[in-house]
């Protein structure tokens, strides 16, 4: 039985925020006992600060209604004495997200990270758990480097890439990943909206979203890469280029993938792997993680968004579609729930990971 942390969530109102509440109303571990946001939501009750922008199709959790909410900047020290850790889904500039994360950390709180302020601080781990959960090794790097005992920085990767860097992932150490073209199709939670607040998005597409190409093509790189010397080093390979659209579905993104190999694998090669592949959230029986993370579906039509999203919690990965291609050996679709394994849900999973394995412990 693991023993209860104390969390805090840093950017509690916006839509990311109010997922990790519902996502940690009932966690097994992780007990909320600290809600903070922008200095205009300081002291009023988490209900009045929220008031009629809650996101969630699950009602507010009773429990956390009544709870004060603190200022996310004035508070820190305050914050870092009530609990063990913290989630931070804050919505400021690059630079002062990166302030406000290497505050809580120097204050001596670990910082699991939503946002990609440090997502290229090369000995901040940014961690897909069943992927590289071995890139938290340079937690004791970052640690000495801030001068701290158990304040870090975790983060976690873009929600755009882990629908389809997961698929991708295992089969590079067989047949070698060369070059991957991905489009993605990505719902309008990512960009914090619901239809109600973003009506020009009904029955209708945009092609452009803001920094998230940029992201698609260089955040794989950091998690393929490996720990030397105190540092990720991102790996040189494979190639990626990304064409991301927004698309009118209110969660799940969907990625189109077309990959070449070194060595080409049969179709039943893929499968198997996907099948059998697994990581440590699964060999550790964490509370967040799917029991199977790619399902593969035969059928033409699948997976598709509303069907498949909230699976298995919203952590699983969906794969279908898998065919020989033209111009690249194979192509495939792939679909993941962005605010769950994208967002809040990975980031819990992180968090989890980091507990069971010794990096977050609990305060004296």
């Amino acid at each position: 039985m693991m023993k209860q942390y104390r969390v805090g969530v840093i950017g509690a109102t916006g839509m990311v925020g109010q997922r990790f509440l519902t996502i940690l109303a009932n966690h097994p571990w992780f007990t909320v006992t600290a809600l903070a946001a922008s200095g205009r939501s300081a002291g009023k009750t988490y209900a009045e600060a929220v008031g009629s922008r809650w996101a969630m199709q699950d009602a507010m959790p009773e429990k956390y209604k009544d709870m004060i909410v603190l200022d996310a900047g004035n508070d820190v020290e305050r914050i870092a004495a009530e609990v063990d850790f913290v989630f931070c889904a804050v919505n400021l500039s690059k630079d002062e997200t990166k302030a406000l994360e290497l505050k809580y950390a120097k204050a001596e709180c670990p910082v699991m990270s939503n946002n990609s302020a440090n997502r290229f601080t090369d000995d901040v781990p940014m961690i897909i758990p069943e992927i590289n959960a071995d890139h938290a090794a340079v937690i004791e790097a970052q640690r000495k480097r801030l001068g701290t005992k158990r304040g870090f920085i975790s983060v976690k990767s873009n929600c755009s890439l882990q629908s389809y860097v997961p698929a991708l992932y295992p089969l590079d150490a067989a047949f070698g990943v060369k070059d991957v073209l991905v489009c993605t199709y990505q719902a309008i939670s990512g960009a914090g909206k619901t239809f109600d607040r973003w009506p020009e998005m009904v029955d209708n597409v945009n092609p452009y979203i803001g920094g998230e190409e940029e992201k698609s093509e260089k955040e794989p790189l950091k998690i393929w890469g490996e720990v030397k010397d105190g540092k990720i080093v991102p790996a040189s390979r494979p190639n990626f280029t990304a064409q991301c659209l927004r698309v009118p579905v209110s969660d799940g993104h969907m990625a189109a993938v077309f990959v070449r190999f070194e060595k080409k694998p049969t179709k039943e090669q893929i499968l198997a792997i996907w099948k059998n592949f697994k990581g440590e959230p699964q060999e550790l029986a964490l509370p967040m993680a799917p029991a199977q993370f790619i399902n593969y579906y035969e059928e033409n039509d699948m997976p598709q968004t509303r069907l498949c999203r909230d699976l298995d919690k919203g952590m699983a990965i969906h794969a279908g579609r898998l065919r020989e291609d033209t111009q690249y050996d194979y192509k495939f679709v792939c679909l993941s729930h962005n605010t769950l394994r994208g967002a809040a849900g990975g980031a819990v999973l992180m968090a989890e990971l980091l507990c069971a394995k010794g990096y977050i412990d609990h305060k004296e």
